[in-house]
């Protein structure tokens, strides 16, 4: 899948064979991996996705012996020096000199674009997103799955960004139901306007708890019910009270966002769709699609035959709303605010059904752009303790990783005077967390582990941030160096080409990522950017080496630390410069 100015002239060459126009072979040529068996080429065809009759059936030898004919059809240029064919592939092996030339320019002209203004996006249209991610609940903890949910969100807003879209960044908050009626209890035995103040999370999840031990009380009960019943019909004082409660709550989610480098553009929520999930409810019947149960519940029924053996509850007997209500107004409310091509949902896979659910009844509702909309799903991450025990907030969860951070820090005999020790310890132990969550598989459950997250060696956000504060002071030591006219036969050593061919290939992963929003595609391509670069600084020193091979190798590792910044930005991760 090509873009580089590099695939131009093999695009041309296999146009003229096959009779194609350049554009539709785009797709069918790749950027060939590393390996450990040097000497490979550097693209490479697939014989059978452009052979017309190839079927599904076409057998390997077939396939070999197709690439077979279609290599001896072609001719070495000033550009491709060495033609071969593999399994199903015709290979291609670019002039040595220029790879080097045309990947170091491409990369320091692009800059924080590089790989972005690649062909393969071109035919991607420019959308309008709602992302909606984050998300907790307020008095409840945010717990290990709210912080899944906000990388995962960021990482997608991040790179929808970075190719051309326009993002919204939704925080949809858990601001409203039965609970708030507990809290306003609680608060009114327990609460203390100055701890509300000064740290409203903490004060709030401890009244719940307390207020909680006494919820099956009847007197508590029936207190809790006057106070939501109050809330639902906009009593002034408690009104203002809850209204306390959500202010001061999102003003620390603000602070903590900060610290893992996350905003949004607007904080929704539950209590905004109390009159319009009435609204929703009123369409449904006028629609015909709201039945009413035995128990007086109001459902919608889902299934093929229309025998209510899949349905949804929307309304609950008393005529109130359920969250599934609220989540058919906010989403109908979205669409006419926005007008967005596309929504996006980041929540744990717990949830798969929920959404499953809200956009088939917007389909029923006669809303084709559900079909649009999207839930990214993630699995659960479980062994997440601090030292104090049990992970009760995000919070907890910085401090210790800051904390772990400092204490490896101070203990490493490779760490330097740093200027400012908090700071970096706090980055590079958020890109551990980063890099720990999202190596697999979004939708796997994984065990979590302090000592592997921060291990220093190893496929660890600790050795991406270690890796770019040593390309950054290299480049700090050797920065005056005259970047433009560099001599390209300096660069020829096998450990030079791989990082050349690595950094050939990142446009296809930003590809693949922004077709199925996994992380991981680009996570695995900045480790072994990482190795790579890693192994190139030992065997091609700057220092000590002629001005004209110094030069050069300097300016391919300012591409390699170039790369590597944006491919951690993308993944939510603020790159350190000094560890």
């Amino acid at each position: 899948m090509r873009s580089s100015p590099l695939s131009h002239p093999v695009l041309r060459m296999l146009s003229k064979v096959l009779d194609l126009p350049p554009e539709n072979l785009i797709k069918s040529i790749s950027a060939v991996p590393v390996s450990k068996k040097r000497h490979v080429a550097d693209f490479q065809l697939s014989v059978a996705s452009v052979m017309e009759d190839s079927s599904s059936e076409s057998s390997a030898q077939d396939l070999h012996l197709q690439a077979q004919k279609l290599a001896e059809r072609l001719k070495c240029d000033a550009v491709v020096s060495e033609i071969s064919t593999g399994p199903g592939t015709v290979n291609f092996r670019i002039n040595r000199e220029l790879l080097a030339k045309t990947v170091l320019q491409q990369v320091l002209k692009d800059g924080s674009e590089y790989g972005v203004k690649s062909e393969l996006f071109s035919t991607v249209p420019r959308q309008k997103v709602v992302i909606e991610f984050s998300s907790p609940n307020i008095a409840k903890k945010f717990h290990i799955g709210h912080l899944r949910s906000t990388i995962i969100g960021n990482f997608i807003a991040n790179l929808k960004v970075a190719l051309g879209h326009e993002v919204i960044r939704m925080n949809y908050l858990g601001d409203w139901g039965m609970q708030f009626g507990l809290l306003g209890v609680g608060f009114q035995c327990f609460g203390n306007k100055e701890k509300l103040k000064s740290s409203p999370l903490q004060h709030l999840f401890e009244v719940y708890v307390q207020i909680n031990k006494e919820a099956d009380d009847e007197n508590v009960k029936k207190l809790a019910k006057d106070f939501f019943r109050k809330l639902e019909e906009h009593d002034e004082q408690t009104l203002s009270l809850w209204k306390q409660f959500r202010d001061f709550s999102i003003e620390e989610y603000i602070r903590i966002y900060k610290r893992l480098g996350v905003h949004f553009d607007e904080y929704s929520g539950e209590s905004f769709y109390q009159q319009k999930s009435q609204e929703v409810l009123k369409m449904l019947e006028d629609k015909g699609l709201l039945q009413k149960t035995v128990k007086g519940t109001g459902v919608v029924d889902l299934s093929e035959k229309k025998d209510l053996s899949l349905f949804s509850t929307v309304m609950r007997s008393d005529g109130t709303s359920l969250y599934i209500t609220r989540d058919l107004a906010a989403a109908i409310d979205r669409m006419n605010k926005h007008s967005c091509d596309t929504m996006i949902y980041v929540t744990d896979k717990s949830q798969s059904s929920h959404f499953q659910h809200l956009f088939q009844i917007l389909k029923l509702m006669g809303y084709d752009w559900a079909e649009r909309c999207q839930h990214v799903s993630f699995g659960l991450v479980q062994g997440m303790k601090t030292r104090r025990g049990e992970v009760v907030f995000l919070e907890d969860v910085l401090n210790e990783v800051r904390s772990r951070m400092l204490q490896n820090m101070a203990s490493a005999k490779t760490t330097k005077e740093i200027e400012d020790p908090i700071e970096t310890a706090e980055k590079v132990g958020l890109a551990a967390l980063i890099i720990q969550d999202f190596r697999g598989l979004l939708s796997s459950d994984y065990q979590f582990s302090w000592d592997r997250a921060l291990q220093s060696r190893g496929d660890t956000g600790v050795f991406l941030q270690y890796t770019h504060a040593r390309l950054h002071s290299l480049e700090q030591m050797h920065g005056n160096e005259q970047l433009t006219d560099i001599n390209v036969a300096c660069l020829q050593e096998p450990d030079a080409i791989s990082v050349l061919q690595h950094l050939l290939r990142y446009d296809e992963v930003l590809y693949q990522s922004s077709q199925d929003l996994q992380p991981k595609h680009i996570v695995s391509y900045l480790l072994t950017l990482s190795h790579l670069a890693a192994v190139a600084h030992k065997t091609l020193p700057v220092k000590g080496s002629a001005p004209e091979v110094a030069q050069a190798r300097c300016c391919l590792f300012q591409a390699a630390r170039s790369v590597l910044a944006n491919g951690m930005k993308l993944l939510g991760i603020t790159p350190v410069t000094q560890m």
